[in-house]
């Protein structure tokens, strides 16, 4: 991770932003902070930001709203990584949070060290891409399967009939674990590991929410689903073939 990645902290509360830009700053991050939705803004019409970390719990525009219009503005910043600060125990802020378009959160209260960690494996995963699905020297946009292709720039689905669905970034993430994994079955602990660079808490349900959104999304079958199927007492598996664009399947 470089040295130059610039993290942008909005909490309503000034001894945390100040706790939290120390700690990152001494691991060799740069940070701004911002005590609302108006800062945050101003923060990233200014600054090119590598994340947010985003607490839920603020006056006014709360981190669900603000990561909500995050995801449906402006392209510089749609697809900006998020870490989301939620209230422990409140496992509806994270389910929704995941909805929103945050690609992770972190319970409170929480220690420095475990946000950097976060920070670290995010800003990593989001600048990785699938090793098996590109040739030596060559970045293919689009990876086809079943009927749809996936767009990795503007991180969108294309449907045979040439239709776009939106994919939030957590749900990109999580496509693009699969089409990198194509017909091999996944447990939630890889999957955890693979799109949230941890090990999955025994109550959470955030995998099995991302695998529905998705099946909703490829307009897959909850119940007979012919794309992401369900292995029992083993996870989820990619039941299809994955080709760059331009290649015969």
């Amino acid at each position: 991770m470089s040295n130059q990645d610039h993290i942008l902290i909005v909490d309503d509360d000034r001894d945390i932003r100040t706790l939290l830009a120390g700690y990152l700053e001494k691991q060799g991050l740069r940070c701004t902070t911002a005590a609302d939705g108006r800062e945050m803004r101003a923060a990233l019409e200014a600054h090119h930001i590598d994340l947010i970390v985003l607490d839920i719990m603020m006056p006014g525009e709360d981190g669900l709203t603000l990561c909500r219009n995050l995801r449906a503005g402006n392209a510089d910043n749609a697809n900006t990584p998020v870490l989301m600060l939620t209230a422990r125990g409140e496992d509806m802020d994270r389910i929704i949070g995941l909805e929103m378009g945050a690609d992770d959160y972190l319970p409170k209260p929480f220690v420095p060290r475990e946000l950097y960690a976060r920070v670290r494996a995010i800003l990593r995963r989001a600048r990785a891409l699938p090793p098996n699905l590109a040739a030596p020297g060559a970045k293919p946009r689009e990876l086809c399967f079943a009927h749809w292709r996936l767009d990795t720039i503007a991180r969108h689905l294309i449907g045979g009939d040439g239709a776009i669905v939106a994919l939030s970034g957590a749900e990109f993430r999580m496509l693009n674990v699969f089409l990198a994994h194509a017909q091999r079955v996944l447990s939630r602990d890889q999957l955890m590991e693979l799109t949230q660079g941890r090990e999955a808490d025994v109550f959470d349900r955030s995998i099995d929410l991302l695998v529905s959104r998705l099946r909703q999304r490829l307009g897959d079958n909850a119940r007979e689903p012919a794309i992401i199927k369900t292995v029992r007492n083993e996870g989820y598996v990619l039941a299809c073939e994955v080709t760059p664009a331009g290649t015969a399947p």
